[in-house]
């Protein structure tokens, strides 16, 4: 096989982007997989359907918050690359080792769902998006290392402040594993706090 030479064929974003854009739809769209297969059982009225679905109150919440983390990550993913100009092969690699996280999400949430009365169901979860963050905020920082060939329009300012901001989620993503034994899926909701610690740890004019 011969190997391309040219920089636009094995250095360009394009591929990286549209894959794991792909990536990320399909995942989201697993995750409805857990209410399409949950049976209501036997439903004779209309008091017995609501009663069912509100039964299912664990399952929607599930659902909700994994769609909302997984939309939070992508869009993480789309403000790196409005910076990233360019990347090697470890940057790709580092991207698919956070896609392996992003496609154990829907999973990861059937099992949190299911399994929610036991120590491990409930850190499941938590365990794969800090895994998911780790390794968005690994590309970020390896894409900040090497932004003289991948990000040659950031300032060294700006890589700084940017760097600081993306420990939030990975940060709060601790706060998370350590509160979620205790409290559930609730425990995500430490996550609307992000833009407030992002722009702290940016500083002042970033």
């Amino acid at each position: 096989m011969i190997r391309r030479r040219h920089p636009s064929a094995t250095l360009s974003t394009t591929r990286t982007e549209a894959f794991t854009d792909g990536v990320f739809a399909i995942a989201a769209t697993l995750l409805v997989l857990d209410l399409t297969t949950h049976s209501l059982g036997e439903v004779s009225s209309d008091a017995e359907l609501w009663s069912a679905l509100g039964d299912m109150w664990g399952l929607f919440l599930n659902f909700a918050l994994s769609f909302v983390l997984l939309c939070l990550l992508w869009m993480t993913h789309v403000r790196q690359f409005e910076h990233i100009a360019r990347v090697d092969g470890m940057m790709i690699w580092l991207n698919n080792a956070r896609l392996l996280f992003i496609v154990l999400v829907p999973f990861s949430t059937g099992t949190v769902t299911e399994y929610s009365d036991f120590y491990a169901g409930r850190l499941i979860l938590p365990i794969n998006f800090f895994f998911a963050i780790l390794f968005s905020w690994l590309q970020w920082r390896w894409a900040v290392a090497h932004r003289a060939e991948m990000m040659p329009d950031l300032s060294d300012a700006d890589a700084v402040a940017y760097g600081r901001g993306a420990l939030s989620a990975l940060l709060l993503s601790l706060v998370v594993l350590a509160l979620a034994p205790w409290i559930g899926s609730i425990a995500f909701t430490v996550f609307l706090l992000d833009g407030i610690l992002t722009r702290a740890l940016r500083g002042k004019g970033s």
